[in-house]
């Protein structure tokens, strides 16, 4: 079952009609990130929920889902950034990557529709995937998906590796080059994600806004 934070109905649309920037963290909560690395990516949420929220204008733009894979579960289903609150992950078992993919396309898919048919705006949506494994399922469909949705410009998809990721796999399913977490900074990693969303939030829906370099001197990513 769904972890659903979503207001009633369409009444979050109502009560809120800015434009949305929304983004699915696909989080890998498999055996491997037990200890330290679970710790440390619970506390990136919640620096990533304060630093959001924080920001009035992004609070009422930014739509924030998490999926999170071993097994593949829908932890939040989309929901405005002043109502979201981080949960407090635990690990699990496998890491069935492809099936994460796509389910957090699919999301994806039905909060836009849910946009237009609401006569509500939006950015670019963010996909931003998290592991620190390889995948135990295929991840060839998800893939193709991935491909026809960024030729599409349907979405941004991003692929963050921490220590003992499999980067091969990772330039598979990314079109973009994937990203090493440089040690377990998922604390910085989350303050560069929401300060991102923020200002893509203030910038027009037609507009590539300029972001940090999270490869420079103060980043939080290193070559993969």
């Amino acid at each position: 079952m769904s972890y659903d934070q979503r207001p009633f109905g369409n009444a979050e649309f109502a009560e809120n009609p800015e434009n949305r920037c929304p983004v699915v963290l696909l989080l890998d909560n498999s055996a491997s990130m037990r200890g330290r690395p679970m710790n440390e990516l619970n506390t990136g949420l919640q620096v990533f929920r304060d630093e959001l929220f924080a920001d009035t204008l992004a609070a009422k733009r930014v739509d924030v889902a998490v999926v999170t894979f071993g097994p593949v579960k829908v932890e939040i289903d989309f929901v405005g950034a002043q109502h979201f609150h981080a949960p407090t992950l635990s690990t699990a078992a496998d890491t069935p990557m492809g099936a994460a993919v796509e389910q957090a396309l699919s999301l994806l898919r039905a909060r836009k529709d849910a946009y237009k048919s609401n006569g509500i705006g939006y950015y670019r949506p963010w996909v931003f995937l998290i592991t620190d494994g390889g995948p135990t399922d295929s991840i060839s469909r998800a893939a193709q998906l991935v491909r026809e949705g960024e030729e599409a410009k349907a979405f941004m998809f991003f692929a963050v590796g921490v220590e003992g990721a499999n980067f091969d796999t990772l330039r598979q399913l990314s079109v973009r080059e994937p990203l090493k977490l440089d040690g377990l900074r998922f604390r910085d990693l989350f303050k560069w994600l929401s300060a991102s969303l923020s200002t893509v939030s203030k910038s027009r829906i037609d507009e590539a806004p300029a972001l940090a370099n999270p490869t420079g001197p103060s980043g939080w990513a290193v070559a993969g």
